[in-house]
């Protein structure tokens, strides 16, 4: 398997009521790609995972909001569910990370019920995204354009609606990532 991406830090932000897939398998396709992977949330211990109504896997949690910065890491991912949507996005910490992370443009991915976040962040507005359909007004009522998409890419958000389009998310973030790292590099060595 290609590490690409070995060095890199990318951090889950996620809380009780995340959908399992939508962590579980960006996590798996990152560590794949030579990443570390870090779960952040609001407690240490375990989280609780679901696969839609029903209860999945507890997943470790690596850190929690008051001991990590956004400048630790390099993309951020942002699982769906939607207990764990709708509960992160009224983190201050949860809230200041993706902004944080959007300001230094790093890549931000999201899928399904984790728009809610940026949302309630603030940093929607004038982007084209798409996301779990019953989010759109929330995406249009922030300044953002919805889209019914598989995966779509504006600037450094990487988008996409449920699990089924996974494939397509994990392809399409591990390629920004890969690009990003690429153009630090080659940005590095001109400036030395």
């Amino acid at each position: 398997m290609d590490k690409a991406l070995q060095g890199c830090k990318v951090a889950v932000l996620a809380l009780d009521g995340f959908e399992q897939a939508e962590l579980d398998d960006p996590k798996r396709a990152l560590v794949e790609a030579g990443a570390t992977v870090h779960v952040i949330s609001a407690k240490g211990g375990k989280i609780q995972g679901f696969r839609h109504v029903d209860k999945g896997d507890a997943v470790d949690v690596d850190v929690t909001f008051d001991k990590a910065t956004a400048a630790e890491y390099d993309a951020v991912v942002l699982p769906g569910g939607v207990v764990n949507g709708d509960a992160i996005r009224t983190l201050p910490q949860a809230q200041a990370f993706v902004k944080a992370a959007n300001d230094a443009h790093k890549p931000i991915a999201v899928i399904c019920h984790g728009a809610w976040l940026p949302v309630s962040a603030g940093i929607i507005k004038g982007r084209t995204i798409t996301s779990w359909p019953s989010l759109q007004d929330d995406i249009r009522n922030a300044g953002g354009t919805w889209v019914d998409q598989e995966v779509v890419e504006d600037d450094n958000f990487i988008t996409s609606r449920k699990p089924d389009d996974l494939p397509a998310f994990n392809r399409t973030l591990i390629a920004q990532l890969s690009r990003t790292r690429s153009q630090t590099r080659s940005q590095t060595r001109s400036q030395a």
